[in-house]
């Protein structure tokens, strides 16, 4: 996936994104109703149009059920963690509802795959590697590589130094107030792999068991790489949506 930060997005994306972040903080929760589309479109000085194709994308996703005569509800969240995820904003908004725990503070090392993949003339790199938990729930772990002068940028932050760290925020939310150029973009791959015993350890399951990879490559307004992102999701407590959207003309 590919998600750019170039084109203007949509009011209907925005205020999505908003209701949905408000979900996920709990503010409807216990069958609490949400505000009314008049409601809405008030607050956000938007059409009620806007408010519907909001409601209607939050509906597809599973976020909200409708009710006719009684108005939009919160689906009731249980087991897996559910995200939606359309752009580089959503990944950064990880910290409204999730911890990260450091298992390896960041630290400069060598490593060939991640330096070429992050396309360096070197072999040395900054890396680290986290779980993250939703409601003390471990599901994912997250190795992260960066080249060595965006992981400068972070040495010594103690959020990353120290095994055992636990904080809200998000990596790429660091970068993006210290980079010279601000995050852009990210190229995505999604596959299958099976758990290996550090892996089951810190996720909490049995060796070989199947697991959700995920590899992110982050990239600047400039297309330069700042961050690469290799993540191992339980599907059992970790459920992975995108929108897709058709271009009309």
């Amino acid at each position: 996936m590919a998600a750019s930060t170039g084109r203007r997005e949509s009011s209907y994306v925005a205020l999505a994104r908003e209701v949905r972040n408000e979900i996920l903080q709990g503010r409807y929760s216990g069958g609490r109703r949400l505000p009314t589309e008049a409601e809405l479109a008030e607050r956000h000085r938007v059409s009620r149009q806007t408010v519907r194709r909001a409601f209607q994308d939050l509906v597809a996703e599973g976020m909200v059920y409708r009710i006719p005569g009684r108005g939009t509800f919160a689906m009731p969240r249980e087991g897996a963690y559910l995200r939606q995820f359309g752009s580089v904003d959503d990944l950064m908004g990880l910290s409204v509802d999730t911890r990260m725990d450091i298992t390896v503070p960041l630290h400069r090392e060598v490593d060939v795959d991640a330096a070429g993949r992050l396309r360096l003339s070197s072999d040395v790199v900054y890396g680290l590697a986290f779980r993250r938990l939703h409601d003390s729930t471990p599901f994912c772990l997250t190795t992260v590589y960066l080249p060595p002068a965006v992981g400068r940028t972070l040495a010594g932050l103690p959020e990353l130094a120290a095994e055992g760290s636990t904080s809200e925020v998000t990596i790429i939310g660091l970068l993006d107030t210290r980079l010279e150029a601000p995050i852009a973009e990210a190229d995505q791959s999604i596959t299958v792999a099976l758990a290996d015993e550090p892996t089951a350890r810190q996720l909490g399951c049995a060796a070989g068991h199947p697991l959700l990879r995920i590899d992110r490559l982050y990239l600047d307004t400039g297309g330069r790489p700042v961050e690469l992102a290799i993540s191992h999701f339980l599907p059992e407590h970790y459920s992975y949506r995108t929108n897709l959207r058709r271009s009309v003309t």
